[in-house]
């Protein structure tokens, strides 16, 4: 019998504490089919992870990955969402304000390399003045309730968990827009064998005793998309 191996892991994408012990325990049951052992690792620098020779497994923002860790991180699979504004493998952004008849000016986004919150509203506002960085999607919604920003755009996602965790932090607000859809954030490694790995999300996303896992991070299953899928993002940000 091969002994189990000791992983490297984080989820940290869509890691609310309201869901917390599922992803927890979805991870528990990924990490057992594909013979690895290991609590998820949670740093507030989620992003050092991704540039650990170490990492078996994680989830990273489309942009980064094709931008600072392209070529640096094995795509492994684009897991599906049941939210509004997800189809399949791909997913968009949803552009909120406080009015429909605003006049955008000041935009809030989470950081400057954001797929979601940074590329998908220029790719709907292309005009903004310099950006208010906030940290996060709920900061970003927290400023435009407040004032301090008049438009952001929030991953498809992050909307499903706040409608369905937090619904305090749409008061108020408005959505003007959504971006084009492009693929969503794709589960990566620097370690692990793609092969192993995909294997393991095949039987986890197929097994019973995770179905309230997924049930609570809204996953239904995942696609293995060609080689240059993702370069939609490099072709959008260009046309911009």
């Amino acid at each position: 019998m091969i002994a189990n191996m000791f992983a490297t892991a984080s989820l940290p994408m869509y890691d609310w504490p309201e869901i917390r012990a599922a992803t927890d325990a979805f991870w528990a049951g990924l990490a057992r089919h594909a013979g690895l052992v290991g609590e998820l690792t949670r740093n507030d620098a989620y992003d050092a992870l991704w540039r650990d020779p170490a990492l078996s497994f994680s989830q990273t923002c489309s942009y980064p990955f094709t931008h600072e860790f392209r070529g640096k991180l094995s795509y492994i699979a684009t897991p599906h969402y049941v939210a509004e504004g997800c189809e399949g493998a791909n997913y968009s952004s949803f552009v909120f304000a406080r009015s429909s008849q605003i006049d955008i000016a000041k935009p809030a986004i989470n950081s400057l390399d954001s797929m979601s919150g940074m590329l998908a509203l220029k790719m709907v506002c292309p005009n903004l003045d310099e950006p208010l960085i906030t940290g996060s999607h709920v900061a970003s919604l927290t400023a435009v309730q407040s004032g301090k920003a008049d438009v952001c755009a929030i991953d498809a996602v992050v909307v499903a968990l706040v409608r369905r965790h937090r619904p305090h932090l749409l008061q108020g607000l408005h959505e003007i827009a959504r971006s084009p859809l492009v693929p969503g954030l794709p589960f990566v490694t620097r370690s692990g064998d793609v092969t192993q790995l995909r294997e393991a999300l095949r039987k986890a996303f197929a097994d019973p005793s995770l179905a309230n896992a997924r049930e609570a991070m809204m996953m239904t299953g995942f696609s293995i998309l060609p080689t240059g899928a993702y370069d939609v993002i490099l072709q959008r940000e260009a046309e911009l």
